[in-house]
């Protein structure tokens, strides 16, 4: 057991606050009822950031130990009100409230990321569609596929639309260099019948590929500029396992999507590819344009930029 007093400072939309007579052992619980008493937010529906760039910490299990969550005293919070409350987890036992949870889509929706390769795209729609399943080797599937549908059809794949030959464009979706966009996901969101909805943590914007093809089913991309990654649901039920796939009628998954791509806002998670000068969050280094990000990332793997 933890009995060291553990100080905090915590920033939130009512002002500055220190938090005293929290020890390492004290529960998440007692942390959120505290936080709930000073900023007037309700407990279910607090988030926390913590560190550098900050990041949200699960508050999902009441029981857990402060001293799991690596707080040290002396560290600052920001306190915020998240748009979707989280619900403690209930008994595996409890079929009713599982399949309760599963149908308000109440988890964590998070940002799985995936290797920077140049076909990002590529790995995170594939993974995406396959219940997270990570497999770097489909990208040569992916563009075969893509390279197929354009060249059986000319008219609507002209060099108007793809911005080079018809033939041209087909050798160069083929190459491993080359980076997909708006028409590779146009094609992939046909073949695989699914909604493909993009999210721009720069923009705060949806575009959703497919949404007049009024399919069942939706996945969801995170874009900042330079790179994609695949959103999955973890859901707060250990017993459930996660999901990247959603019903396209629910509408409450898109407003989660948004607050994620809001955070990576907040924490200079973008890349403004039009006018902007970067730093690499992971190694500092000041880059400058699109092109410098690109090479920087494909040289390093690196692929967490901030503006500078």
């Amino acid at each position: 057991m933890t009995t060291t007093e553990l100080k905090l400072r915590c920033k939130s939309k009512t002002g500055q606050h220190y938090l005293t007579n929290l020890t390492g052992s004290s529960t998440v619980g007692r942390l959120k009822e505290m936080l709930a008493d000073i900023t007037k937010i309700p407990a279910s529906c607090i988030k926390i950031r913590h560190g550098f760039p900050p990041k949200i910490l699960d508050l999902s299990n009441e029981a857990q130990e402060l001293s799991t969550l690596s707080l040290r005293s002396g560290d600052s919070l920001i306190v915020e009100e998240s748009k979707t409350a989280i619900v403690p987890p209930v008994p595996s036992g409890d079929g009713v409230l599982q399949a309760q949870l599963m149908g308000n889509k109440i988890g964590i929706l998070t940002r799985k990321v995936v290797p920077v390769n140049n076909s990002c795209l590529f790995t995170s729609v594939n993974a995406a569609m396959n219940n997270g399943c990570v497999d770097l080797s489909c990208s040569k599937q992916l563009r075969e596929l893509i390279a197929g549908v354009v060249m059986s059809d000319s008219v609507t794949y002209c060099e108007a639309m793809l911005g080079k030959s018809n033939s041209d464009y087909c050798k160069w979706i083929m190459n491993d260099e080359s980076w997909g966009g708006g028409i590779e996901i146009s094609i992939l969101s046909k073949y695989y019948r699914t909604e493909i909805d993009v999210v721009d943590t720069q923009s705060g914007r949806i575009d959703r590929f497919g949404e007049d093809g009024n399919y069942k089913d939706r996945i969801l991309l995170l874009y900042d500029g330079i790179h994609y990654d695949f959103l999955i649901l973890d859901a707060c039920v250990p017993s459930i396992p996660p999901k990247c796939k959603f019903l396209t009628s629910d509408l409450t998954i898109l407003s989660q999507a948004l607050e994620l791509a809001e955070e990576a806002k907040q924490s200079r998670q973008f890349t403004d590819v039009g006018n902007f000068t970067l730093r690499c969050l992971i190694c500092q280094k000041a880059l400058k344009g699109s092109q410098e990000a690109q090479d920087h990332a494909k040289k390093t793997g690196h692929i967490n930029f901030g503006e500078y």
